[in-house]
């Protein structure tokens, strides 16, 4: 691609906001929870361990696709007009600014802790009576595991798996000259800290990296330690498969093995680490310099949350158990009697999720249950889930799953999963090998007097049962003949590539899904130029289709009013003159990962209203979701459905102050400020009211529709 003229890339920056550096603001959002007073100090520490996680996969794809481009000397321009080695720079500089960020939290912490008595100690600093235990310790547990590797032409440098840590020792023969370079991968079994003994209300935990370092001459009983490193490999993770492969499991066996031996992309060593062996480090792993990140206090910062080990509620989140679903108690739990007389949405975490499980499992037991089809992107392999698809089919039922061996490092535990249907019968799809498919569903057929009913489940988040504790999506039960017929469709697209033709209300991608968006916001366009109700509420995990974006951008000026909630990547500059004036972005972080996603158009009418349009989707709104994977867009028409959506979801997300960041034209996220009794919390509604479709006779404490609609302003705008 010939390069941009100088204005033209001003031009492109000017509407895009880079995917990769909007990545590292949402990072640097959940880091910041961990620096959140208003947060128990546990829950800190854990916001702490996820931002590290998340950075940890964000290098292993995204930094690692901008690294292989490089190599490569591909020359395409991200949407902002960014050549990958111009993003690589930028990344590499907002990465280094968030690790110093992480540094300073780090330390408040390890400061707060010691507060509640849990204190990182150094080996050296311990007493007399603890150095002894831990000797032991090491002698039993840690030195029989431990394989030290001299580096010298007769032993070749040691590979370091991708995340590994290792230890590289410069020492000394006693009393020659002689000197030894060696190095010790840190095995995975062992534990990240090691707890010498303590009271039942006190911890103390060291590093086992400094555990090792401290026994060096344990190891080396012939040598004096002259230097130390300790030091981290992030590897490129992704898996490339070709179309035309024969075998796709077979491809992806091979693939993920590949993986473990990719290209380093970052290279973590602490801060004030000896200049010479850094240097000797990287020239042997043949890393780049600006690929070095200093660390302080703790080199795998996501394993920090393990230390927080003396129980004290005060110091985590107050439990919270789902509620149960009102309107199933109202039906004897009969999912079939309770869906028939009419459609429900269950909201997770907030309900829950057993209403899923529960739904398979009784069509598995249930005699008049014929036929059950169900996706599986992500899930684990001992899932009550898979056991009631087992069931079903040992049970004589035909049962079809629809596995995604594509979902980004579930890849392995897919295809065992895959495995251990077959073997119970279960009729096994892989879907397409261009597309991932990521819509999420499942289909129960059943007879009933004489006839066959259908009864769908579709959802916005995985069939996931641990990430559904913690992930709010949606679930909606419906007996709808026409929605049926979309999901028999849908269903014989992935299954026998039968191209859905017809579809009732359902859209698909990439087949009907982005005409369906673009068509909506166009007619919002239409009622705004007419002086007619117009607005959109959208709430997706990531906004970076390009032409979504100018579509959003051509609404704006129109004067259809816009507001979206974004939890992570937002590539839209909102509130510029002429552009984006009319456009709100919100971003929620908390407790709770927001995951669902809702697709919501006044219709000519004033928002919140039971005309306007209202959809929930599997797909955010990226090039990958609307042009490459197959999704599902749902409408909601059901009146309670459709008010505890729009009405009481959407309105709870646009009023909630206590977790949310407002975007601002430059690509930065503030903190909304309030008052204490300014603090409404979406999360902390969601978990002290039951929702509205599902709540039979229930009473809501507070009923959203009575709440007053707030402007929350931008600038001198206020939508």
């Amino acid at each position: 691609m010939t390069a941009l003229k100088k204005q033209d890339k001003e031009e492109l920056k000017s509407k895009y906001i880079n995917r990769e550096l909007s990545w590292l603001k949402f990072n640097e959002r959940v880091l910041l929870e961990a620096q959140n007073i208003e947060n128990p100090l546990y829950e800190r520490v854990k916001f702490l361990s996820i931002a590290g996680s998340n950075l940890d996969e964000f290098f292993m794809v995204r930094v690692a696709g901008l690294y292989s481009q490089i190599k490569q000397e591909v020359e395409s321009l991200s949407s902002d007009g960014l050549t990958p080695d111009e993003q690589m720079n930028e990344v590499v500089i907002e990465t280094k600014n968030l690790l110093n960020k992480q540094n300073k939290i780090y330390k408040d912490l390890i400061s707060q802790l010691q507060k509640v008595n849990i204190r990182l100690i150094k080996p050296e600093n311990l007493k007399k009576a603890d150095k002894k235990k831990l000797l032991q310790i090491f002698n039993e547990e840690i030195y029989p595991l431990l394989t030290p590797s001299a580096i010298d032409p007769a032993h070749p440098f040691p590979f370091i798996v991708n995340q590994g840590r290792a230890l590289v020792m410069k020492l000394k023969k006693k009393n020659k000259k002689r000197v030894l370079n060696s190095i010790i991968v840190i095995p995975k079994a062992l534990p990240r800290f090691i707890e010498i003994d303590t009271g039942k209300n006190f911890k103390k935990f060291v590093i086992i990296d400094d555990v090792i370092n401290f026994f060096a001459s344990e190891i080396f009983p012939d040598h004096d330690l002259e230097m130390k490193m300790l030091f981290r490999v992030i590897r490129d993770s992704d898996v490339e498969i070709q179309e035309e492969a024969e075998d796709l499991v077979r491809s992806f066996e091979l693939a993920l093995k590949r993986r473990r031996t990719g290209d380093i992309v970052r290279l973590e060593i602490l801060r004030n680490s000896n200049k010479e062996l850094v240097n000797f480090i990287t020239s042997k792993l043949l890393v780049n310099s600006d690929y070095i990140y200093e660390i302080e206090g703790l080199v795998g910062i996501q394993d920090i949350d393990q230390i927080c080990k003396i129980k004290n509620p005060k110091l985590r989140f107050k439990h919270f158990n789902p509620r149960e679903v009102e309107r199933l108690k109202e039906f004897n739990n009969n999912f079939f009697d309770t869906i028939k007389k009419k459609d429900l949405i269950v909201h997770h975490p907030f309900e829950t999720f057993d209403a899923v499980i529960e739904f398979l499992n009784q069509a598995a037991h249930d005699n008049k249950v014929i036929a059950i089809k169900q996706t599986l992107y992500r899930t684990t392999l001992d899932s009550p889930i898979v056991k009631a698809l087992i069931s079903a089919a040992e049970n004589g039922k035909t049962v079809t799953a629809l596995i995604e061996i594509k979902a980004r490092f579930d890849e392995e535990a897919n295809i065992q999963l895959s495995r251990s249907l077959e073997k119970a019968g279960v009729q096994i799809v892989y879907g397409f090998a261009k597309y991932k498919t990521h819509a999420k569903s499942s289909l129960i057929l059943r007879r009933e007097h004489g006839k066959i009913q259908t009864y769908i489940h579709l959802g916005t988040g995985n069939y996931h049962p641990i990430n559904a504790k913690i992930y709010t999506d949606l679930s909606l039960f419906s007996s709808d003949k026409k929605l049926a017929s979309d999901v028999e469709k849908f269903f014989n697209y992935v299954t026998g590539y039968a191209k859905p033709r017809n579809l009732n209300k359902i859209s698909i991608s990439p087949v009907n899904l982005r005409d369906t968006l673009n068509n909506c916001i166009d007619q919002e366009i239409s009622n705004a130029k007419k002086g007619k109700d117009a607005a959109i509420w959208a709430k997706m995990n990531s906004l970076v289709d390009p032409n979504i974006i100018d579509k959003f951008y051509e609404a704006s000026n129109a004067g259809v009013k816009i507001f979206l909630f974004v939890r992570g990547v937002c590539c839209l500059r909102p509130g510029i003159k002429n552009r984006s004036e009319n456009i709100i972005v919100k971003s929620i972080i908390g407790r709770f990962l927001e995951h669902s996603r809702i697709y919501c158009f006044a219709n000519g009418n004033t928002m919140p209203s039971r005309d306007a349009k209202v959809y929930i989707s599997s797909a955010d709104l990226m090039p990958r979701n609307l042009n490459r994977r197959v999704e599902l867009l749902v409408p909601i028409e059901n009146q309670t459905v459709h008010e505890q959506v729009l009405d009481q979801i959407m309105l709870a997300n646009y009023l909630d102050q206590s977790q949310s960041w407002m975007l601002d034209m430059n690509g930065n996220y503030k903190k909304i400020k309030y008052s204490g009794n300014d603090s409404f919390s979406a999360h902390d509604y969601f978990m002290n009211n039951p929702s509205l479709s599902g709540r039979g006779k229930a009473k809501l404490n507070l009923k959203p529709k009575k709440l007053n609609l707030r402007l929350i302003k931008s600038g001198n705008k206020s939508i």
